[in-house]
């Protein structure tokens, strides 16, 4: 299974995929520069030990190609690693998940995300990579995203998601303060009848109360 549809199958009802990134390209490409350089050394190996031992070719190459499948395999696996890692926001939380084959996925509620710290060197500003980590009220405590490629895009929609979430919260409380206006009119109306506010600051109070609802 993809990384994609194992992502999808994670997400919750109404829940959506705002931002996705990974560790930054420089750390597979990294990675990928020291296997070719041991398969160019194997095979440059190969090829003076043959000028050498010209009558021991026969064993040689064969040597030399069974040694070149082991970065070969491990350029593989760095690949296919750094497809699989990623780190997401949604609308609800922010999912990080690494693994092949056995998954590993850890996410924060956004509800919980209490700080967010953006560290950059000289150079992640300039390639666009950094660490970001992630203070939350969870048993976890801290996440910690390291080399992870557009932290600040990441940063700023994990805290637009939280804010829209924080936004989407509020209705509750503004259908119980509408339930309230009633009885607050009511309650203005009684002050007006004792003199203690005035027939215009009932009209002003109540024309405010009712345009909230």
């Amino acid at each position: 299974m993809n990384s994609g549809a194992y992502l999808k199958r994670l997400l919750g009802e109404k829940e959506q995929i705002i931002f996705i990134t990974r560790q930054h390209w420089s750390i597979l490409a990294r990675n990928i520069i020291l296997e070719t350089i041991l398969i160019l050394m194997i095979l440059v190996a190969a090829i003076v030990l043959t000028v050498i031992f010209q009558l021991a070719a026969v064993i040689i190459w064969p040597v030399g190609f069974l040694l070149m499948i082991i970065p070969i395999i491990t350029m593989t696996l760095d690949i296919t690693r750094w497809s699989n890692y990623q780190f997401i926001v949604t609308n609800r939380r922010v999912i990080q998940i690494s693994g092949i084959f056995n998954k590993n996925v850890i996410d924060s509620n956004l509800e919980k995300v209490n700080d967010l710290k953006l560290t950059q060197s000289y150079l992640g500003r300039l390639f666009d990579y950094g660490d970001v980590e992630i203070l939350t009220a969870s048993e976890l405590g801290v996440n910690m995203f390291k080399q992870i490629a557009q932290p600040i895009k990441f940063k700023t929609a994990l805290i637009n998601a939280k804010e829209q979430l924080e936004h989407e919260g509020s209705p509750h409380g503004d259908e119980i303060q509408q339930a309230d206006i009633p009885s607050l009119i009511a309650d203005l109306d009684q002050l007006r009848r004792q003199g203690i506010i005035t027939e215009q600051e009932f009209i002003t109070k109540k024309n405010e109360l009712l345009a909230r609802m």
